[in-house]
């Protein structure tokens, strides 16, 4: 018999398929092609493209009377010259609508700015029963509104366990939502990757078990360099870089006894290097410095840093 279609397989289809839509390579897809990830086959040198998380701006797109709008984000993106744009879901206006959607798409467009991805808010790991359902039907209602926006990866959850919950039973309650908003997500041409959250990811062994065990073309690591707090988060964050398909930079790290220290963006660089990634590089800052300074600032030091 012959060997099934594997990730790397998948990946061939999706670069041989050249200007092929992408609703022609997900249509092309086959239950047979699902299979737990391989780290990504990537060819050529590194390519680094740089975006902002608009959670960098939640103090001032927050509250009942926020002071800036996801429009004004959008605008300072382009003023710090960046390629694209994250959009972060929390920010939205509710209920959020399919002109609002067109709306931030046009703004980003006609700045010359690329939606390089948003993020959800899940749980994952809860119990059968309709608040799982509802976490489910969340992230597929931000995989359409994706679509629309041309967001080609949506950050999600895994979760944690309960008091009641063994952390097996989470991991597998994971899996299988992680799973069931794949196969959606497929059907859009729109990738989810898992960030390092804490809970079932808060160190790489946990994390990659996830990866491992999802049976999904369209899933992989979404690494935030903040969410590791181990004794060595750089070696972890080595252990999910063949996976990872989105950066988020943090600006400091915070290793177990040593602090906080700020983020050495050329170590990460290193790492990224040797697995070729070729993809965004998102800053989210989380530092109180007014966020209108501070990242135009560390976004420099980042562009330095990967130039």
């Amino acid at each position: 018999m012959p060997e099934q279609p594997n990730r790397r397989a998948f990946l061939r289809r999706v670069a041989q398929a050249g200007g092929a839509a992408v609703g022609g390579i997900a249509g092309a897809l086959c239950p047979q092609d699902a299979r737990a990830i391989e780290p990504l086959e990537r060819t050529g040198k590194s390519k680094y493209k740089f975006t902002l998380a608009a959670y960098s701006y939640r103090s001032l797109l927050s509250g009942k009377a926020p002071e800036l709008s996801l429009e004004d984000f959008v605008r300072d993106c382009a003023t710090f010259g960046l390629e694209g744009t994250e959009p972060t879901s929390y920010y939205f206006p509710q209920p959020v609508t399919n002109e609002y959607l067109c709306r931030l798409k046009a703004t980003a467009f006609r700045l010359g700015l690329s939606i390089s991805s948003t993020a959800v808010g899940n749980n994952f790991s809860r119990p059968p029963g309709e608040q799982r359902n509802k976490e489910i039907a969340h992230v597929k209602q931000w995989i359409d509104h994706a679509q629309v926006l041309g967001a080609p990866v949506i950050r999600i959850f895994s979760g944690a366990p309960t008091k009641q919950q063994t952390a097996a039973e989470a991991h597998r309650l994971a899996v299988e939502a992680i799973e069931q908003c794949c196969e959606y997500a497929g059907g859009k041409g729109i990738f989810l990757g898992l960030e390092n959250h804490g809970g079932l990811t808060s160190t790489a062994e946990k994390m990659l078990a996830i990866i491992r065990d999802v049976k999904s073309p369209w899933f992989g690591a979404w690494m935030d360099t903040g969410n590791f707090h181990g004794e060595d988060v750089y070696a972890e964050l080595d252990q999910i870089a063949p996976y990872t398909i989105h950066v988020q930079v943090k600006v400091v790290t915070s290793e177990r006894g040593r602090g906080r220290k700020p983020m050495d963006f050329k170590r990460l660089r290193r790492i990224l290097d040797v697995v070729h990634y070729r993809g965004w590089i998102c800053l989210e800052y989380e530092e109180k410095e007014d966020p209108r300074k501070a990242c135009p600032r560390y976004l420099d030091e980042l562009r330095a840093a990967f130039s």
